[in-house]
């Protein structure tokens, strides 16, 4: 499925505030509302991206980078219910990758996401594209990483 990222900016950000997770999958992703409230904070480490399709946003993700460690995180992706089962997490997934890999922030190889233990579709999604368990758990979240 093609999809392009677009910077979340003035233009937009209404859009990813309407974006809406089934019910069953709240406890697993932060609200559109509350990522961009952190993407304002780490700004100068951040960017926030619509998951656009034919025009239309579907989804949402935030690419960050962790000056402390040195490595690129993905935080906060979602699809909007409407649009899960399409293709377009693993569209966007991969368009954040190849965004990554132009070092926008700094130097670094490694990419790591953490994704809550029992969202078993996107822990496919991410095994998958090659991301594998560093054995490192936060609360429900596993971490996951890959070489890029």
């Amino acid at each position: 499925m093609k999809t392009e990222l677009k910077q979340i900016d003035e233009s937009n950000f209404i859009e990813a505030f309407n974006l809406k997770l089934r019910p069953s999958q709240e406890e697993y992703v932060s609200n559109p509302v509350r990522s961009l409230a952190q993407a304002y904070i780490y700004r100068s480490q951040c960017t926030p991206f619509g998951v656009y399709a034919e025009g239309k946003m579907v989804g949402y993700l935030m690419v960050i980078y962790d000056y402390d460690v040195s490595e690129y995180n993905i935080w906060h992706m979602m699809i909007d219910a409407e649009h899960q089962g399409k293709g377009f997490g693993r569209a966007a997934l991969l368009n954040a990758l190849e965004y990554i890999k132009t070092k926008p922030f700094g130097d670094s190889r490694r990419v790591s996401l953490t994704c809550h233990r029992e969202n078993l579709p996107a822990l496919k999604l991410y095994a998958d594209l090659g991301f594998e368990s560093t054995g490192a758990v936060f609360d429900e979240e596993i971490e996951l990483a890959k070489q890029i």
